[in-house]
């Protein structure tokens, strides 16, 4: 399954929308998830982020054996797209040591 986390974009063929944060997780958490692609403004910051999602992911890699699907980010928050990209790669460090 291909997930796509956004509130206004159109997701790629073949992918599934989500809007929210939490309903990108509970689709993680079935560990079908093969690629995830995520924006970090959702229009209510109050119901979460696309950051939001990668903590989640940041912590199941640290504390259990979760295997996590390719990450990409899509956001045109340049300052959110790079800490975005500083806690997947906190990911894929979590991941090599646990190799």
């Amino acid at each position: 399954m291909k997930i796509f986390l956004d509130d206004e974009r159109v997701p790629p063929k073949d992918w599934t929308l989500v809007r929210w944060p939490n309903e990108a997780i509970e689709l993680l958490k079935t560990e079908k998830v093969s690629i995830i692609s995520l924006d970090h403004d959702l229009g209510n910051d109050e119901k979460g982020t696309g950051y939001d999602v990668i903590l989640w992911i940041e912590e199941a890699v640290a504390t259990t054996n979760y295997d996590p699907p390719q990450i990409l980010v899509h956001s045109a928050n340049t300052s959110a797209r790079q800490k975005m990209q500083a806690g997947i790669l906190n990911i894929n460090r979590l991941l090599k040591l646990r190799a």
